[in-house]
C-alpha cells in the first residue's frame, strides 16, 4: 500500500474520535477570531479611546492611586492574555507553513530530502546544515549560473566536473 497523505489522513480520523477535536476547534477558532480582532483598526481605536478616557478622567479622581490601578491591572491582564492567544495561532501558522514546505521539498526529485522536518533539528544541527548551504551558494557563485544546481550533492559533483573538463582543455 502506498503511503500517502489521503491513506494516512483517513487512518488517523478514524482513531480519533470527534469529541476531544470539537473542544479543540472551539478554542482554535476562538483563537483565531481575538487574534484577528485584535490586530484590526477598530481594535486599536478603541484601546486608544480607553486610554484617552482614562486620562481624561484623572482629574476627576484626583489622578489617585486606584485611577493608576484601574489602567494597570486591565492593561497588564489584556496582554497576559494576549500573548497565550496570539502564541496559539502563531503555533498553529508555523506549523502549517512548515507542513507546505516539507510537501515541496518532498515532492521535488531533485531537491534535497535532508531538509524534510528540519523544524526539529537540533540547534548545532541546523548550523551544520546552513553551512553546507553556504558552501552551495560560494559553488553557485563559482558557477556564475544560479540555475545549475538543486542540491550540495548535486552542485558539488557539477563543480567538480567542470573543474576536471576546465584542466583537461588546459584553462586552469
Amino acid at each position: 500500500m502506498a503511503y500517502t497523505y489521503a491513506s494516512y489522513s483517513k487512518t488517523y480520523k478514524m482513531k480519533n474520535k470527534s469529541t476531544a477535536k470539537n473542544k479543540s476547534n472551539f478554542f482554535e477558532v476562538f483563537a483565531a477570531k481575538v487574534n484577528s480582532l485584535a490586530g484590526s483598526t477598530g481594535a486599536f481605536i478603541s484601546a486608544f479611546s480607553l486610554i484617552i478616557i482614562w486620562l481624561v478622567s484623572g482629574p476627576l479622581f484626583g489622578f489617585s492611586e486606584t485611577w493608576q490601578l484601574i489602567i494597570n491591572t486591565g492593561t497588564t491582564i489584556i496582554t497576559f492574555l494576549m500573548v497565550f492567544l496570539i502564541q496559539k495561532t502563531q503555533n498553529k501558522d508555523s506549523l502549517a507553513i512548515q507542513l507546505k514546505l516539507n510537501e515541496l521539498v518532498a515532492s521535488h526529485e531533485t531537491a534535497s530530502n535532508r531538509l524534510i522536518s528540519v523544524e526539529d533539528m537540533t540547534e548545532e544541527e541546523l548550523q551544520i546544515v546552513k553551512k553546507y548551504y553556504s558552501k552551495l551558494s560560494q559553488l553557485t557563485k563559482k558557477e556564475n549560473d544560479i540555475h545549475n544546481s538543486h542540491s550540495l550533492d548535486e552542485a558539488g559533483k557539477a563543480h567538480e566536473k567542470k573543474k576536471k573538463q576546465l584542466k583537461s582543455e588546459g584553462k586552469i
